[in-house]
């Protein structure tokens, strides 16, 4: 019984290291190479020049970004935040969920911002009559998220950042996006909840305290979860989930094998 047990456990332990500790080492590996500052004080907070000056198009806008974090932590985990414009608006509004002073916080970067000198990459964009749509349901969500108080904040597993973000965009499902997968915390569900079934029921989330679940779903795909790292497959855009680097489509596995040949 006992070597019956061990032989269980032993697959286990298997299983956890293959698909979530060697590429998160990997990852850790990779970053503590990579050039980045050594603190906030350091880093460049500017913005990118990404987005079209807000005052240039009367259109209404919307656009989730998301950027490597700072520390060694940006080896594992993606900054999410979301920008919304409304029609003939001169501005842009930046939201973000951040760990000290008031918790969620508007407009404290520029909409386009890096975040720890860290480029930013627009995960959702729309514009127009999608985006004037989108802006009232987005507000009204960052207004209802349950964890928007001083001190509900925690790095890990949650409440984040990306449980912040994570939550508008499921209360939000005609954004039709879930996170990247490396954007730790977005599965935190908190409030003694342990699934979410989106409003359209395509996309279900069950998850224990942002520590272990799984997702399935048009949005997710398949995913497994552990200990906030995610691995998984999207079969509605073929792509494979790597903890620590996140999603890895066909179409970037193809740039990086033309890119290698060229160099060869």
């Amino acid at each position: 019984m006992l070597t019956f047990e061990f032989r269980v456990l032993k697959r286990i332990f298997l299983f956890v290291f293959i698909l979530f500790l060697l590429p998160a080492f990997s990852a850790l590996g990779w970053w503590s190479i990579q050039d980045r500052p050594s603190g906030w004080r350091k880093a460049n907070w500017e913005s990118a020049g990404i987005l079209p000056a807000a005052s240039s198009d009367q259109s209404a806008a919307v656009y989730v970004m998301v950027a490597r974090t700072g520390g060694m932590k940006g080896a594992l985990a993606l900054h999410s935040w979301i920008v919304t414009k409304d029609a003939g608006g001169l501005k842009y509004n930046r939201y973000d969920k951040l760990g000290w002073g008031q918790s969620v916080r508007h407009n404290a970067f520029a909409a386009d911002g890096r975040w720890y000198s860290n480029p930013p990459k627009v995960v959702f964009q729309a514009r127009g009559e999608q985006a004037k749509f989108l802006v009232p349901k987005i507000e009204a969500a960052i207004l209802d998220y349950p964890h928007a108080n001083p001190g509900g904040y925690r790095i890990w597993p949650g409440p984040n950042s990306n449980s912040f973000i994570g939550y508008v965009v499921n209360a939000v499902p005609e954004l039709g996006i879930a996170l990247p997968s490396n954007a730790v915390g977005r599965d935190f569900l908190g409030g003694g909840r342990w699934y979410q079934l989106d409003p359209d029921w395509k996309n279900l989330i069950v998850n224990w305290d942002g520590m272990a679940g799984f997702a399935l779903g048009a949005r997710n795909g398949f995913e497994i979860h552990f200990m906030g790292l995610v691995a998984g497959i999207d079969i509605m855009n073929p792509a494979i989930k790597i903890p620590g680097f996140g999603r890895v489509g066909l179409a970037d596995m193809r740039s990086a094998i033309a890119e290698t040949e060229v160099e060869h």
